[in-house]
């Protein structure tokens, strides 16, 4: 079979379809058992805030999925896009801290990054941005 016969992927019909969304699950997965090790002084403080942050990636992803318009998928990929970048930096400051090596996180995180980047590069593309 060559590139000609090779089918087209089918449009995800749920989000848990969608690749983004799936390694940003896991993210948070991983964020929840790196941060049990966390001092219990930090419950409210960077615990919450990394898991806050972690949580809110794949919940915009699935929220930006059902949403009608390109624009409107684009505007929650972006918050996702942001809360990315917010547990980047709790990941270099549980490190600063001393609380745990994040390497395997930030390895995850950037796998998570790059495809949801690559969804909203797709999207600008369609709206000629």
């Amino acid at each position: 079979m060559d590139a000609a016969d090779t089918p087209e992927p089918r449009p995800a019909k749920d989000f848990r379809e969608v690749v983004a969304w799936q390694r940003a699950h896991q993210f948070v997965l991983q964020a929840y058992r790196l941060t049990e090790a966390f001092p219990r002084h930090e419950l409210f403080g960077l615990t919450g805030q990394l898991r806050r942050a972690a949580m809110s990636i794949p919940a915009n992803i699935a929220e930006g999925f059902a949403r009608q318009t390109d624009a409107e998928k684009l505007r929650f990929f972006n918050i996702a896009q942001g809360s990315a970048e917010e547990c980047r930096y709790y990941l270099i400051l549980c490190r600063d801290l001393g609380y745990a090596d994040p390497t395997t996180e930030e390895s995850q995180l950037e796998e998570a990054s790059k495809v949801l980047a690559g969804y909203v590069a797709a999207i600008r593309r369609r709206l000629g941005n």
